[in-house]
């Protein structure tokens, strides 16, 4: 599929009326996990396409192009508004969230199991052991509050066990800044997980920054708190994978196009009719979104669109699968690490003086009342285990006894120094 090859209709034709932008929900207790993750996934795409455009707009004084960057924003909007209504008002903030990080984890290890970049796949896989550990703190919420078992909103597809602790995610602010990609000689596979894995962990960022302040239990509030912070790390490393030498116009084609990969994939992947229909509109009104992204490079910078995209055909498709397997490899021989500037690092191995050390002491000081372990620790002190549920033994052996939380991975030497 080469979206530059397909015909376009016209932008005006999309406006709907509002009894067509308020769709029917899934049911929560029927929907396929990852029929929800790509509602998700498709929710946190459509909010990036608008608020890149509006950040645009503020920096051109055409007016002619910022009208053109405010009618296809309006659709975009509308396709949002779409997305948004198919979640079911049933589904619980917590329901939700568990939807929030299989998506996550699947897509990250998915992503991560199929690209060519070294430097990109190991930004993936850093990440995704923390994505995993925090399915399993809300999980663990989940099922304390509520008393609903998070792998049957998984659909079992998805391990719930610890990861890289949540205490031990918290790096120095400069920690947590990549190298970027050049979009001249990347993989077009490279330059599509950049672009989709920073809305997804965007979306995820604001979620938590917004349900955190109505979530009604103060337990709960923490924890969105805590892991809120750790989703701003995310976007800032992802979002640094980006070539920031792009154009703006450059940069519009790029999202647009990114955005019809992910909607051609979510409508190959479907299995809900009424949605995969849904995915199939959406997709031919972004057809005509990237063919007047190329009108207005073209326009304005001179560039024909293959200056930018070189192939226009889609690689390989994005699919939503279970990765049990990749994800314990990972989890198996990287819990241990940190990051220090660019590069990954296993944590004994920082100097003494490493600003990592600096900001743990600095937030989780004592470590008793980080939410994220604080939580955990008196889940088990109230059922005499956490809960999990696994397909075998954890890979990683401090992570295995389901009397503690240990906080000594991923920050040994802090833990035991005494210097919290």
């Amino acid at each position: 599929m080469n979206p530059f090859k397909e015909k376009p209709q016209k932008m005006d034709s999309f406006f709907k009326p509002w009894q067509k932008l308020y769709v029917k929900a899934y049911d929560k207790r029927e929907v396929d996990p990852y029929t929800r993750a790509r509602v998700i996934l498709m929710n946190g795409t459509e909010y990036e396409a608008v608020w890149f455009t509006q950040q645009f707009q503020r920096r051109v004084q055409d007016n002619e192009l910022r009208r053109a960057l405010a009618l296809s924003r309006r659709v975009e909007q509308q396709q949002q508004k779409v997305i948004a209504a198919l979640k079911p008002s049933d589904e619980t903030i917590l329901e939700h969230t568990i939807g929030y990080e299989q998506l996550a984890v699947d897509l990250t290890a998915g992503m991560a199991a199929n690209e060519p970049d070294p430097m990109v796949k190991a930004a993936l896989d850093f990440a995704l052991l923390e994505d995993f550990d925090h399915l399993y703190r809300y999980s663990d919420l989940l099922e304390q509050e509520s008393g609903v078992r998070a792998e049957q909103l998984v659909g079992h597809y998805t391990e719930i066990m610890p990861g890289r602790p949540t205490i031990a995610e918290h790096r120095h602010p400069t920690d947590n800044v990549r190298f970027y990609i050049d979009d001249q000689t990347a993989d077009p596979l490279t330059r599509l997980h950049a672009a989709i894995i920073t809305a997804a962990e965007q979306q995820t960022m604001n979620y938590y920054m917004n349900v955190c302040a109505v979530y009604p239990t103060d337990v709960g509030r923490r924890l969105y708190q805590e892991i809120g912070l750790i989703e701003e790390q995310h976007v800032t490393q992802y979002g640094s994978l980006m070539d920031p030498r792009a154009t703006m116009l450059e940069c519009l084609l790029n999202h647009e196009y990114t955005e019809c990969y992910l909607y051609y994939s979510c409508y190959m992947d479907e299995t809900d009719p009424c949605i995969k229909g849904v995915w199939e509109e959406h997709f031919t009104q972004e057809v005509a979104h990237l063919h007047a992204a190329a009108d207005l490079l073209k326009k304005y910078e001179k560039k024909d669109w293959q200056q930018v995209i070189p192939n226009g055909e889609f690689p390989r498709l994005l699919t939503l699968h279970e990765n049990i397997a990749y994800v314990r490899g990972v989890l198996g021989s990287q819990a241990h690490l940190t990051s220090r500037l660019e590069n990954y690092i296993d944590e004994s191995k920082l100097p003494e003086n490493a600003p990592f050390y600096f900001f743990q002491k600095a937030l989780n000081t004592p470590p008793e009342q980080v939410p994220t372990h604080f939580f955990i620790q008196q889940y088990i002190d109230g059922h005499g285990r956490d809960y999990r549920w696994q397909t075998a033994e954890e890979p990683v052996p401090e992570l295995r006894d389901r009397t503690m939380d240990d906080i000594t991975v991923g920050r040994g030497r802090i833990a035991r120094s005494g210097m919290q």
